[in-house]
């Protein structure tokens, strides 16, 4: 696009989305014998039921997370604690601050002309576009010992993001879709939702007290945290170093 941005097409089509009934009572037992606190259960409980899910529209996503130069490009301003590399993801902005993002980046005067509408993708459209036409766990397949391949995590990361699109991509051609940084949704998290989520283009509720995260961070340690289906979620207003965001854009008219 006009700030350099790099967008992939991703195609219509169905895939399942959330976790398996016998996926959710492995994450349960471990969480337990972890003596994990109950909003964690309630958390991995919200992966299922796993459902079938259609995008019926082709929709632009980004390459990569927002780097730190395109948002200061944009923002004027880089208010990441990661400095150092301007081509690491942008971080410590908070939900309303990525959909303040998109807004002004569809008013710059070349996007205006394209007609270009930014926004956050879906849960939906991330989930399908991490899982890339695979039903696996991860990306890559089941296999967590091959995550460092694919992401930064807390076993290779050492405490702190790092640039974009240095690891291997995910079959769509996408990277960092596992790890670097937790990537907002434009989605209301609840732990319902699943069990009565349209057909067609699931949008979440419509109001809720948290938004949704996706994809995990360089500071988990924990390989579950990576899956495609795993959910997040955090108030509008949290800042996080290890939590940004890539845009979605509609197709023009």
């Amino acid at each position: 696009n006009s700030i350099g941005m790099k967008l992939v097409l991703i195609p219509p089509g169905e895939f399942d989305m959330g976790s398996t009934k016998e996926e959710v009572a492995r994450l349960l037992e471990k969480a337990k014998r972890q003596n994990a606190p109950q909003l964690k259960l309630d958390r991995l409980a919200s992966e299922g039921p796993n459902h079938r899910v259609r995008i019926t529209k082709p929709f632009y996503l980004g390459l990569c997370e927002v780097t730190q130069a395109e948002y200061e490009r944009v923002i004027g301003n880089n208010p990441s604690q990661f400095k150092g590399d301007p081509n690491r993801p942008v971080e410590m902005v908070n939900w309303h601050a990525m959909a303040d993002f998109c807004r002004r980046l569809a008013e710059l005067p070349a996007e205006k002309a394209q007609h270009a509408v930014y926004r956050l993708p879906t849960e939906a459209q991330w989930e399908y576009a991490c899982r890339a036409g695979t039903t696996t766990r991860y990306s890559f397949g089941d296999d967590a010992a091959l995550l460092g391949q694919h992401a930064w995590w807390g076993g290779n990361a050492k405490g702190r993001t790092h640039p974009v699109a240095r690891l291997r991509p995910n079959p769509w051609g996408l990277f960092d879709m596992h790890g670097n940084i937790f990537e907002w949704s434009a989605d209301w998290h609840a732990a319902e939702y699943y069990a009565r989520s349209p057909g067609a283009d699931p949008t979440g509720p419509n109001s809720g007290a948290y938004r949704v995260q996706r994809g995990g961070s360089w500071a988990r340690g924990v390989p579950d945290a990576f899956r495609c289906a795993y959910r997040s979620m955090h108030s509008p207003g949290f800042l996080g170093a290890d939590l940004g965001f890539r845009v979605a854009r509609t197709l023009a008219p």
